[in-house]
């Protein structure tokens, strides 16, 4: 492992491959986790495990702690993907040198092994464990009780605080209403959100479920959560300080 101020690098050991349009970009057993920020990594792919063509743009982008970087065009299966790629040739870190950083968003699959996996790379120092417990649960929202639960599964997943997943049949539902909002987890899945509305004021998207998890967070399925950021939670009776976390 190298630490070199907010990025750590280290070496993965899955085999990593990436595809546009079904044409392989690249395929490595030597993928390179960069933690660009503090809460999850991205892949960087050695030059050499790369089989699309990649152009430079002639843009160069700067970062304070990996340096500059060549923009390039990636092109693969006779589909040109603009400005997918980015690489670190003279970067103050020697060991992104040889590497080239694809956008997540402009392939179209990621499978590690062969698995597919969506949002970013898992990180291999997080772990997600969901227990059943008999603990009571309330949320309140502007005075009002929203949700009361005496059978939560109590989600806790490294570097988050501990997340109280409920039965519908315990919430509120007439509060709520369908949000368009989606987002993705690589430990979890696809989760569909709610927004909340107490005595006219609105809450978006304050509640969400995951109707069909993972396999290893098959424990929340059908199950809502708050975020603790924004509600107040009684836990047997005693309201928890809200956390303070990139969701607040």
């Amino acid at each position: 492992m190298a630490e070199r101020g907010r990025v750590r690098v280290e070496q993965g050991h899955k085999q990593v491959r990436g595809y546009v349009s079904g044409a392989l970009v690249f395929a490595t057993t030597r993928p390179v986790l960069v933690w660009e920020v503090p809460y999850y990594p991205a892949y960087y792919v050695p030059v050499e495990d790369v089989v699309a063509d990649l152009k430079a743009t002639g843009e160069v982008r700067h970062s304070p702690s990996r340096g500059d970087s060549d923009v390039l065009d990636v092109h693969a299966g006779g589909v040109t993907v603009p400005a997918a790629a980015v690489r670190y040739a003279a970067s103050p870190i020697p060991e992104l040198r040889d590497l080239v950083r694809f956008d997540w968003e402009a392939l179209d699959d990621w499978f590690e092994e062969d698995e597919p996996i969506y949002t970013h790379p898992r990180d291999p120092y997080t772990r997600v464990d969901v227990l059943a417990s008999s603990r009571n649960v309330r949320v309140v929202v502007d005075g009002v009780t929203v949700a009361d639960s005496s059978s939560p599964r109590i989600l806790y997943e490294t570097g988050l605080p501990p997340r109280f997943y409920l039965p519908m049949t315990d919430v509120r539902m007439d509060l709520l209403q369908p949000s368009s909002t989606r987002s993705h987890c690589p430990y979890k899945g696809e989760a569909s959100y709610w927004s909340l509305t107490i005595e006219g004021s609105g809450h978006d998207d304050a509640f969400w479920a995951y109707r069909s998890p993972f396999p290893e967070s098959q424990k929340i399925a059908g199950l809502g959560c708050f975020y603790n950021e924004k509600v107040d939670i009684y836990l047997d009776g005693v309201l928890q300080d809200r956390p303070r976390t990139h969701f607040s």
